[in-house]
């Protein structure tokens, strides 16, 4: 049996040894880190390497016109060398806002219905129904959108609207169908399966204790929901909404076939429009000049700006909510 003595001395000679492993971590945790350190420069190198190259595209479109009449100016005529990117922004962000108005009460009551309220035997067949609208390609929503939205908003939705709201500026003129409204419909339809799907999941994780003690207090199952497990689930799903906001800000091909394609801004949502990426894809190909190429350049930039400010205010919203949520919790 060792001596006091003995052991000591054993635990002083592993001691450095342990603490150099703690330290520097063994061969393979050093290769994993380096590894998982290089992806993740990958995606920002990728990021920045996208960025530069469509600031060289654009280079040529300094010396025609500044940045802040780029921005604001609403005359898009390559022809005379006039670009100006308004209506595709304001396009663009009117689209995605119908799109996240109409979504978002549908992603989250057909999420809380999925986790509170559907038979065991409906939830396999519903989720699957949901996942395989994600799964259409965005060319077969575009022509769906062509083919049956739009005779139906031309022939029903839209007279139904401009007789019962025609006085507000939304809904004045005349039913098209092609326009902002059929552009946000089909981007509504888009997103929802990221929205809710990943809204469902957040409502999954949510603590039975919570909604347990809320049915205690006397509470009834609506009231349960609506005061204790959405409030609790409030950052997940502006994280959801965060993703559709996302899904709808690049769409192209669809939008493209609906929204009109026309470069006016109107306060109506029947009338015709044009968005930053349809813009993009209908003249990137056919730019006979070097400035209409930077112009459209210059558009991927905004697109890319756009997309940047909005999900870094989103994100600002969902870690308040978080917060809000973690005080309530």
């Amino acid at each position: 049996m060792p001596s006091p003595a003995e052991i000591t001395g054993a635990q002083l000679s592993v001691t450095p040894s342990i603490a150099r492993s703690r330290r520097f971590g063994n061969a393979g945790d050093r290769v994993w880190a380096t590894v998982l350190v290089a992806l993740g420069g990958a995606v920002l190198l990728i990021a920045g390497v996208i960025v530069w190259s469509l600031f060289g595209l654009s280079r040529p479109l300094a010396g025609l016109i500044s940045i802040p009449r780029f921005l604001a100016g609403q005359d898009w005529d390559p022809v005379a060398s006039s670009f100006g990117a308004l209506p595709f922004i304001y396009g663009t962000l009117v689209t995605s806002a119908v799109a996240m108005v109409v979504a978002l009460p549908v992603s989250v009551g057909l999420a809380v219905f999925m986790v509170e309220f559907a038979p065991a035997r409906a939830r396999p067949i519903v989720s699957f129904l949901v996942e395989t609208l994600a799964a259409i390609p965005s060319v077969v929503y575009g022509l769906w959108g062509l083919f049956v939205l739009v005779p139906w908003l031309r022939g029903s939705l839209e007279p139904a609207l401009v007789h019962t709201l025609g006085f507000l500026p939304l809904f004045k003129g005349p039913s098209v169908g092609l326009g902002y409204l059929g552009a946000g419909l089909i981007l509504a339809v888009m997103i929802l399966p990221t929205i809710s799907s990943v809204t469902t999941e957040v409502l999954k994780t949510v603590p039975p204790p919570l909604r347990e003690g809320a049915l205690a207090l006397g509470a009834t199952r609506w009231e349960a929901i609506r005061m204790a497990i959405l409030p609790y689930a409030r950052g997940g799903i502006m994280g959801a909404a965060l993703l559709g906001l996302g899904r709808a800000l690049g769409e192209t091909m669809a939008v493209t076939m609906v929204i009109g394609n026309s470069p006016e801004i109107h306060a109506s949502l029947l009338a015709p429009g044009y968005s930053l990426p349809s813009v993009i894809a209908n003249e990137f190909a056919e730019a006979a000049s070097p400035e209409h190429l930077a112009a459209l350049a210059g558009l991927g930039l905004v697109l890319f700006g756009l997309s940047i400010v909005l999900n870094a205010v989103a994100r600002l919203l969902v870690h308040r909510v978080q917060g809000s949520a973690g005080r309530i919790a």
